[in-house]
């Protein structure tokens, strides 16, 4: 083997390395993005699961507010909002 075929040698691995360097950074970033997506998609869960609390609160309190009850009775329905009954609010 002569110098001219070593050093054709060592530029065509050297190639190769660099190639398979750069794809596997490649990989590595993409891997990362793949986290970050399910991370971000199971933070939401749980963000949904309380927006849909707020709104079942918020509907009984518009339906509290616009009844035109007397305090006793919307002291009594705001009780329950705060002991978790949402969709059980008694009007005695």
């Amino acid at each position: 083997m002569s110098f001219g075929d070593f050093m054709g040698l060592a530029a065509v691995m050297t190639m190769i390395i660099a190639v398979f360097a750069i794809l596997a950074s490649a990989y590595k970033q993409r891997l990362r993005f793949l986290e970050r997506k399910l991370e971000l998609a199971a933070g939401t869960l749980p963000m949904r699961q309380s927006e849909s609390e707020l709104e079942k609160r918020v509907r009984v309190l518009e339906r509290i507010a616009t009844q035109g009850e007397s305090a006793d009775t919307i002291a009594r329905q705001i009780e329950a909002l705060r002991t978790g009954e949402l969709t059980e609010v008694t009007t005695q």
